[in-house]
């Protein structure tokens, strides 16, 4: 490395954020591509169950597991396999540190800036899965454990949040839109991750996934790391006063919108926090309740119906692995809806209004909550998929469509800092959901209840948590003035964001051309997409 090139790497300030304000010949379209860099690589968390089962079979000479140890012997044994619920008490790390470390350094993220957040984010998820990896490798479930759970999901919270703030200023025209082409990419992160994670997984253990385990975790995280990285140095902000060319800020102020700005220390105090926070945590809750049995429901429900057979019909064991095989398609259409409706309702929300358009995902979730049931007892199996498919897009569209709402009812200075900390209600309902849906799965079927039965319960009792979301939504009202930031403060937050860096040519800066690099960034970006929705449509296929 030439002299010249480590001086230039050792500079101070590379990664601050007075050194990311746009100039004249940046273009604002580079930014979502960016931002979409990022959320595809830590969107591989909804991908992750593809390492579950070869996880549980490391020890190809051993059928022992580590049930019956305590947690001590559990996290260092090396003699015994790991149960799937051992391991998959991964994922409900990552989600649970993804909501603490949105909430603790989302403050601190506004002022460090898009580059510096998402550069720490590729830091930690890429380089907790190389240590999980490691962790595989040795047969140690606490490395694994502190790799892809604890210091992942710090990565998780701060590649979540690093675009948000920065794609609602670009985008003042189109503040759902932006956020959610983002977003998308979380829901979407499973879709190209995961056959990539199967496939490695395949090579590296010459067939057998659970040799390839390790060293597909230690390939991703390197790739992650990289990608990650160039999201993140590819992020610029725009300087204050900034505007999309021929944009003007509408004169007629609208109800729900504010053009003040509240600060992240007052917004938490708001009840317009919590009651969204509890519109947010209960949408996610009904959400990750079909997620986590939309498979199984499908078998259970519809049985030999979903291969063409009746339903009394006995079933040999390729019949039963049609159906598995069958039902397995739903996942791919979960995880398409989940992306698309991100991008989707985000989008609708620009027009019709944050709170109008959880009002349609409450009213049109209640209704299909509530027609499963029905659909299931008429075996109408199509009906029933295009119901689970709705569901999802809206439980994807509800986590696109939050960061616009909060930037209308709290300003967008702290935009980004504010949705950190009501991220903690994804991690409260990733941990709520799944319990509550089991236990309550189970105690219907310890009371007797019919397999085919059994769901009627739950999702009525989802759709009563929608009920519930519904009058929170409808309890927003905008903030009290007393409540936002006085000239002082406001002037005093930009100068620390760095936002008066440039500010006089404002009105010229960001004006370059789409160019070579937005159609090289896109084309990056958008090809893996595409082939991961392909991926996706074609196991969706075996459902029909």
């Amino acid at each position: 490395m030439s002299e010249a090139m480590t001086q230039t790497l050792a500079a101070p300030g590379l990664l601050d954020r007075a050194r990311i304000v746009a100039g004249p010949r940046f273009n604002r379209w580079l930014v979502p591509p960016a931002a979409l860099a990022i959320h595809l690589c830590i969107g591989m968390a909804y991908g992750f169950s593809v390492f579950w089962l070869p996880m549980s079979k490391l020890l190809s000479g051993s059928d022992a597991t580590c049930q019956a140890a305590g947690l001590g012997t559990l996290m260092f044994s090396t003699s015994c396999n790991w149960s799937v619920p051992m391991v998959t008490s991964t994922f409900e790390m990552f989600i649970a540190v993804l909501g603490l470390a949105a909430a603790l350094w989302g403050g601190w993220l506004e002022h460090a800036g898009p580059r510096k957040a998402g550069f720490i984010a590729a830091l930690c998820w890429g380089g907790g899965m190389v240590l999980g990896g490691i962790g595989v490798s040795m047969h140690q479930l606490w490395l694994l454990w502190l790799g892809c759970g604890i210091i992942g999901g710090v990565g998780q919270g701060l590649g979540y949040i690093t675009p948000v703030s920065t794609l609602i200023k670009w985008f003042p025209d189109r503040r759902g839109m932006a956020t959610g082409m983002a977003i998308m990419g979380y829901g979407g992160g499973a879709m190209i991750g995961a056959p990539i994670a199967v496939a490695l997984m395949k090579h590296y253990g010459a067939g057998n996934a659970s040799a390839g385990v390790s060293a597909t975790l230690i390939t991703m995280g390197i790739l992650y790391l990289i990608v990650m990285s160039l999201g993140a140095f590819g992020m610029r902000v725009p300087p204050s006063g900034w505007k999309p060319e021929g944009w003007t800020e509408p004169t007629k102020a609208k109800a729900m919108v504010t053009s003040k700005h509240v600060h992240l220390d007052t917004a938490w105090k708001t009840p317009q926090f919590w009651l969204i926070w509890g519109v947010l945590f209960l949408n996610v809750t009904a959400g990750i309740g079909v997620i986590s049995m939309a498979s199984p429901m499908l078998q259970d429900v519809f049985g030999g119906h979903l291969i063409g057979l009746d339903a009394t019909t006995a079933l040999s064991t390729a019949q039963k692995a049609a159906i598995v095989a069958s039902a397995a398609g739903l996942v791919g259409l979960i995880s398409l809806f989940n992306s698309l409706g991100r991008f989707f309702w985000a989008s609708i929300s620009d027009h019709i209004g944050r709170k109008t358009t959880y009002y349609l995902f409450f009213i049109i979730g209640i209704v299909m909550y509530l027609s499963l049931p029905v659909l299931g007892h008429h075996a109408m199996a199509a009906a029933f998929v295009v119901a689970i498919c709705i569901i999802l897009s809206m439980y994807g569209g509800g986590f696109s469509t939050v960061p616009a709402y909060l930037a209308d009812i709290f300003g967008t200075q702290m935009v980004g800092a504010i949705h950190g900390r009501l991220l903690t209600a994804w991690s409260a309902a990733g941990i709520v959901g799944p319990f509550l849906i089991a236990h309550i799965r189970q105690a219907q079927i310890n009371a007797g209840v019919a397999h085919n039965l059994v769901y009627d319960g739950t999702l009525h009792i989802l759709a009563g948590l929608l009920l519930v979301g519904l009058i929170l939504n409808s309890l927003v009202r905008p903030v009290h003035e007393k409540h936002h930031m006085d000239e002082a403060r406001l002037a005093r937050e930009k100068s620390l964001q760095h936002e008066q860096q440039g500010a006089d040519g404002a009105h010229s800066a960001a004006r370059g051309s789409f160019g070579t690099l937005g159609l090289v960034s896109w084309l990056a970006i958008g090809i893996p997409f595409l082939i991961g929705v392909y991926i996706a449509l074609t196991k969706a296929a075996a459902l029909f």
